[in-house]
Parts: C-alpha cells; sequence; structure tokens
C-alpha cells in the first residue's frame, strides 16, 4: 500500500536505508532494515520486501506503517489527552514543565522534552501534542504512570476515552447468628 507524500513534505532516502522527513512541523529520522527497499514515486512512498518470508512480512508491515507516521507527523502532527480525576488533583503548566498534584506530599514535576508541546485546560485536562509519535506516546504514557487510575475509587491520570472498571471493594464483615 503506497505512502502519499503530502505536499510541503520532503522526503530524503539515503543509501542505508536511513529516511529524513522535513515538514512544516519539524524533521524526522529513522534507518530501516536493509532487506526493505525503500523509494519514491511520483509523490508516493513505496515499501518492497524481497521475499514472502515471515520475518520480511513482519519488517514490512511496520516499515510502511513508521514511514506512514512519519509522513503524517511532520505535516498534521498527532494529539493525546489526559484527564486528571480525584478531589484535590489538578494539573497546571509552569513553563516547560507541568505541576501535577495528585494526593502527594508535594507537588510532581514532569518536564516536556523538546518536540512535545502541553496545553493545560481547566485545571483537569491535559492535551500533548508533537510530530514523533513514537515520543508522543512515551511521554503520555510516563505522565500516566504517575498516578494511574485506582480500580477502587476511580482517581488518578488516565487517557480520554479510557474505561475503568470500579471493582466494589470489600462487602463487609459477616457475622455469624
Amino acid at each position: 500500500m503506497p505512502i502519499d507524500v503530502l505536499g510541503g513534505v520532503q522526503v530524503t532516502i539515503g543509501d542505508d536505508n536511513a529516511v529524513t522527513v522535513k515538514g512544516s512541523r519539524g524533521q524526522l529520522t529513522r534507518s530501516f532494515n536493509r532487506d526493505m527497499r525503500i523509494r519514491m514515486e511520483d509523490k508516493m512512498l513505496l515499501v518492497e520486501r524481497p521475499d514472502d518470508d515471515r520475518v520480511h512480512r513482519s519488517m514490512h508491515g511496520l516499515t510502511r506503517t513508521l514511514l506512514a507516521n512519519m509522513v503524517l507527523g511532520v505535516s498534521t502532527g498527532f494529539e493525546r489527552v489526559l484527564e486528571v480525576s480525584g478531589v484535590g488533583y489538578r494539573v497546571q503548566k509552569t513553563g516547560d514543565a507541568l505541576s501535577f498534584q495528585v494526593g502527594f506530599s508535594s507537588a510532581v514535576e514532569y518536564h516536556l522534552p523538546a518536540g512535545i508541546d502541553a496545553a493545560v485546560e481547566g485545571n483537569n485536562r491535559v492535551r500533548l501534542s508533537g510530530f514523533d509519535k513514537e515520543l508522543l506516546g512515551q511521554v503520555a504514557a510516563t505522565v500516566r504512570a504517575i498516578r494511574p487510575c485506582d480500580h477502587y475509587k476511580g482517581k488518578g491520570i488516565k487517557y480520554i476515552g479510557e474505561k475503568v472498571r470500579i471493582k466494589p471493594g470489600k462487602a463487609g464483615k459477616v457475622t455469624k447468628g
């Protein structure tokens, strides 16, 4: 399946299968397996495999998906939204860092890496955006790991749309007689 290279995106394919993609949001570079053949043809990126071996089939799909994410990222970007829920739980943006008040004795500071932007909506939603999908997913997972959602009370940090099943807890001690 060919990858459509959008307008304003430049793709450079090196000799060692290193692909550089430049766009309005930034530049990404990644090296791919030498067995995969990557070529540009009429504003389309094509990925071809040498044979139908199981390893080559799986690398083919991975290479194609990573290239598609690179092209989409530098042109439109990606976004993840996290929600902080709980009484007294809140988030604030201070410079290039996020400050979380999530039930610990002091606030937890998380410094954003280069290429990731954050916007705080209200005091309980964080909108993370960036052009590198892999880095964005890792940052969102790290932020969520500060205080994962509790299955007994539903308090913590979760992705928007994530369903948290609340467990019933103890029913109480049953006495005889």
